[in-house]
């Protein structure tokens, strides 16, 4: 079903160059729009795209709206990359019939769980003794949330996520292994969006928080007793030990790694693959990738990598001689 041009300014605002009744059949990235298609620019590096695309039009921001006008039709909005996330959501309520609220039939709901009228239990769901879900809260297929635990208002899970299973928490004993009772809950603030097959393990005295407005990808693993500050965001396959405490608006790249019982300040973004081992009180970004190379070279970076705290004692021992031979002097 195609939209007006004209449309999108009417629902979003933003300033049009071009036909308002030009009809828009989709929404699609800038390399592969056609002469129906609606796309963005966000990064000024990808000028070349634009001068190629097809796209019936392009939102881009006010920098670049002369280099657009010069290849057709254009939407002029100060951060085109929110313009389009914003479309995308304005396009899904045209297109896409509105989640009814309510509880699949095949889905259990414990009776003394409490599910707010507005929100929606998929298929296969589970929600156990004690759970809390929040209005306009949507469980897609089999999500289980465990007991006592508390989802607040307008979150989305999705399909196999786990909240509150218990946390990997056990005592040695005698080369065996004594289980620790997981007596906490997992908490959930509003507006969160949490990924397929997530784990949220509850916490073992205290409850494991997830502040509103966090986004969690696929596969995320966040142990017993941790703290994700509001508006923070993880891409898929990040594991956050047990008890580590993140900040607002930090992220972590795909299959980063905190330890457990770390602190992360505000506005701390963690490159991918970087295991985080000790704690990060400053804002900025971090990296602590060992380049890909091939594997021969590989090899004997590492064992360098290896050498370098006894090159470090040695170039130490050596400043101290070349000092006292200066004093001597």
């Amino acid at each position: 079903m195609s939209v007006r041009l004209g449309q999108f300014i009417e629902a979003l605002g933003g300033t049009l160059e071009g036909n308002p009744d030009h009809l828009i059949a989709r929404l699609a990235p800038l390399e592969a729009a056609g002469p129906q298609d609606l796309s963005f620019l966000s990064n000024p590096r990808y000028q070349q795209q634009l001068a190629a695309s097809q796209a019936a039009c392009v939102i881009v921001a006010p920098a670049m709206r002369e280099p657009a006008l010069q290849r057709g039709a254009c939407i002029v909005a100060d951060d085109p990359y929110v313009y389009f996330a914003r479309a995308t959501q304005w396009w899904k309520r045209q297109h896409v019939p509105a989640v009814q609220p309510g509880v699949h039939p095949s889905a259990v709901v414990h009776p003394d769980a409490v599910v707010d009228a507005s929100a929606c239990i998929g298929p296969l769901c589970v929600v156990e003794r004690g759970a809390h879900i929040g209005a306009h809260t949507w469980l897609k297929s089999r999500v289980t949330v465990g007991e006592d635990c508390h989802i607040g208002a307008r979150c989305i899970v999705h399909a196999g996520a786990v909240i509150g299973a218990d946390g990997f928490g056990f005592a040695p004993e005698k080369g065996a292994w004594v289980k620790i009772e997981q007596l906490g809950a997992v908490r959930i603030g509003d507006d969160v969006e949490i990924g397929a097959n997530t784990c949220i393990d509850r916490g073992a005295l205290g409850d494991t928080v997830i502040e509103d407005g966090v986004k969690l990808d696929n596969l995320v693993q966040v142990g017993h007793n941790v703290h994700i500050g509001r508006h923070s965001a993880m891409a898929g396959c990040v594991g956050i030990a047990g008890s580590a405490r993140i900040g607002a608006h930090c992220s972590v790249g795909g299959g980063g790694i905190v330890l457990g019982h770390l602190t992360l300040a505000d506005h701390v973004h963690v490159s991918a693959a970087t295991t985080v081992t000790r704690s990060i009180h400053q804002p900025g970004l971090y990296t602590g990738m060992f380049p890909i190379d091939d594997n021969a070279r590989w090899e004997k970076n590492a064992a360098t990598v290896k050498q370098l705290h006894s090159l470090r004692e040695r170039i130490k021992a050596l400043e101290g001689l070349l000092q006292n031979n200066k004093i001597e002097r």
